[in-house]
């Protein structure tokens, strides 16, 4: 049986099938995850091989997991914070106040105080009221202009909440920071989350050239430019399109001038590193007014009040992996699979194709590492997954809970 509070090892690939058989894992009555922190490396990685320019500042938001958390400190990224706690929780994973922004435009005096007071200084701003305010509460920050430019094509536009207007907004906040002697480091901006549209990068860094120009002119050395977020989280090939984008856009627009450029990547870094791992509780055939089969129904022990969340606001397909032999010669069935509370809203997904499954069957739901934890409740008190670790015994990271033990035959 494999540990929950232990980062469990294998040597060349995490199969899951033989991860639940070997860890008896069928005998669990609640979901759990299984994450592998290798993947969360490999992902790193592969950003540095294709945007060798821009350090990533991880989005806490995005999956506060404290193991993760750690695997990305010890891997030497910056962190994006949107709050006192998440700055509490990397500074304990051992991230310095160099490598944190905090980037929340509008800020409790709180959270800002105790910035200030660990040394972080470099955040985001929108608007005058945050300029004015920053100057009472915090005059040693370092203001990161944030301005709006938007993708045509995004999972989740940002900008009605967040980013000023570049060009009338964006000057009016560097001159009312250089009236009040603010430090302005340079400017940032975020497409939207899951941003279809690579050409949407290039549009914001020529919008962010502008504005570095201005703050120029205005004696600033505007040494920063973040890019946000944005990044897909398990399509590589998007990604090498974004990426290629970028590139092109950084060496056309800041090319020879000393600029740091950081992005702010959440779902890209986690999302494929966590599966979930549900059981099967209950089940319901539908029929016809003829009494022939329509539809098989699935209760299982995680839902939309969970880690499914995300269900109720996106409208990607989703994937479904079981664990029965022989897949390609089992006879498939409509069906539904419903979450385990007792609201009707409570639905994952229909429509799906799956063999026949019973009530103690377990299946899986890749990728599914941002925005699922941090936003799940205890609702009718169904209880929250826990989080099985995993890593690549060659490719192992020192951790807190790093005393393991070695995953036997596992491959």
């Amino acid at each position: 049986m494999f540990s929950f509070n232990e980062v469990n090892y294998y040597e060349h690939e995490l199969d899951l099938k033989q991860v639940v058989l070997l860890g008896n894992l069928k005998t669990l009555e609640e979901a759990f995850y299984i994450c592998d922190l290798s993947t969360v490396a490999r992902k790193l990685q592969l950003w540095k091989e294709l945007l060798p320019r821009i350090q990533p500042y991880y989005a806490v938001k995005c999956n506060n997991d404290p193991l993760v958390v750690e695997t990305l400190a010890n891997l030497g990224t910056g962190f994006d914070c949107a709050s006192k706690r998440e700055i509490e929780m990397v500074m304990k994973a051992g991230a310095t106040p160099e490598r944190i922004i905090f980037a929340h435009p509008c800020k409790p005096l709180p959270d800002l105080k105790y910035a200030q007071e660990h040394n972080v200084l470099r955040t985001t701003a929108d608007n005058e009221f945050e300029i004015i305010k920053l100057s009472k509460h915090s005059p040693k920050t370092r203001v990161i202009v944030r301005f709006r430019s938007e993708a045509k094509d995004a999972v989740w536009p940002l900008g009605r909440k967040f980013g000023c207007d570049p060009k009338s907004d964006a000057t009016a906040l560097l001159l009312l920071s250089r009236s009040l002697n603010l430090e302005v480091d340079g400017s940032s901006f975020h497409v939207g989350c899951e941003c279809k549209e690579p050409e949407a990068y290039d549009r914001a860094i020529l919008k962010a050239r502008s504005i570095y120009d201005f703050g120029k002119l205005l004696g600033y050395d505007m040494s920063l430019l973040d890019i946000g977020g944005g990044y897909p989280g398990s399509n590589d090939v998007q990604f090498k399109e974004i990426a290629n984008v970028i590139n092109n856009a950084i060496d056309e627009y800041f090319m020879d001038d000393p600029v740091e450029i950081i992005a702010e990547p959440g779902r890209y870094l986690v999302e494929q590193a966590f599966t979930l791992v549900c059981k099967i509780q209950a089940k319901r055939e539908v029929r016809d007014a003829a009494g022939k089969l329509d539809t098989i129904m699935y209760y299982i022990n995680d839902g939309v009040y969970g880690s499914f969340i995300y269900v109720l606001m996106e409208h990607d397909p989703i994937k479904v992996v079981h664990f029965l032999d022989n897949d390609s010669d089992l006879p498939k069935f409509k069906s539904t699979i419903w979450g385990p509370t007792c609201d009707s809203l409570d639905k994952i997904s229909d429509n799906l194709y799956l063999p026949h499954l019973n009530p103690g069957d377990l299946i899986a739901f890749p990728n599914m590492g941002a925005y699922t934890l941090p936003l799940a409740s205890e609702f009718n008190g169904i209880p929250l997954p826990k989080t099985l670790y995993f890593q690549r015994k060659s490719e192992a990271i020192p951790l807190h809970l790093n005393h393991g033990h070695k995953i036997q035959h596992l491959n």
